[in-house]
């Protein structure tokens, strides 16, 4: 048993607070991306789990919620391969290059960048109404600005991702529709594929280093496939409309989040 939780005490009210996290955190990953910013936090509430611990077991249960909402998502939309496939490929090699670095570099020299890029990303959301409500694509399909661009946007979020995670999804989303030219229900359902690389990618080095606490990873799964699901639903029935609103809640409880944490780094 001391191998599944590394040590850890794991009481039943931990495994019940985590499942619930991992529910709420599929549910917003399947709709917008940004269900780390629920997810890592409640693993990082857990006593004696290190930061890396934390990230590595969040990869487990974010690539059981990828799966299950890209899945429910592809049955309804056909992904723009030509993207998708090309920012996947890059997005795993620069997950694991990511997962190598965050047992190295400090998390928390990270934020402050993030910060400042969601609330870039926020107010040219807010200020553009339109943006995403349709597809308009910037490049043609076969253009290798189109590909190369993919390419870029996978390497550079798979990177992060494997570091940290929180908000790769919301990143994926707002770069393949202001980049690219998505609609935001296009982006999400392509951000599904692509954010399932890399937690995969990330895992390839977490798994065999031994950071993955399997018996929490496994609980926060089980709640991750079940709102994934249910996202995945919510957002195919309600459109890009309704994809676009969330979007915009989820940047701005980020914003709010990691602006309190410079914040608080700077008094302490």
């Amino acid at each position: 048993m001391e191998a599944l939780t590394a040590g850890i005490d794991v009481t039943l009210g931990m495994l019940l607070w985590l499942l619930a996290a991992g529910v709420l955190a599929g549910w917003i990953d399947a709709v917008v991306g940004g269900g780390g910013l629920i997810q890592l936090p409640a693993l990082l509430l857990v006593p004696g789990m290190t930061p890396v611990q934390a990230v590595a077991t969040n990869k487990v249960g974010s690539i059981a919620g990828t799966t299950a909402s890209a899945v429910t998502f592809l049955r309804k939309i056909t992904p723009d391969r030509s993207a998708t496939i090309p920012a996947a490929a890059t997005a795993f090699l620069g997950a694991v290059l990511g997962a190598k670095l965050a047992t190295l570099v400090p998390g928390e020299l990270f934020t402050p960048i993030i910060l400042v890029a969601l609330i870039g990303v926020g107010v040219f959301t807010v200020l553009n109404p339109s943006l995403g409500a349709d597809a308009s694509l910037r490049f043609g399909e076969s253009s290798k600005r189109h590909h190369g661009l993919s390419w870029l946007i996978g390497l550079t979020i798979g990177v992060y991702d494997g570091v940290l995670g929180p908000g790769t999804g919301s990143f994926l989303v707002i770069a393949f529709v202001t980049v690219i030219g998505f609609s935001f229900l296009q982006a999400s359902a392509t951000a599904k594929v692509i954010n399932w690389a890399t937690n995969f990618g990330a895992l390839v080095f977490f798994i065999p280093d031994g950071q993955v606490v399997w018996a929490l990873g496994l609980v926060v799964a089980v709640g991750n496939v079940a709102g994934g699901i249910f996202g995945a639903r919510t957002a195919l029935k309600k459109g890009s409309g309704f994809v676009r609103v969330v979007f915009v809640v989820v940047v701005s409880a980020m914003i709010i989040k990691l602006g309190y944490d410079v914040i608080s780094g700077l008094i302490h």
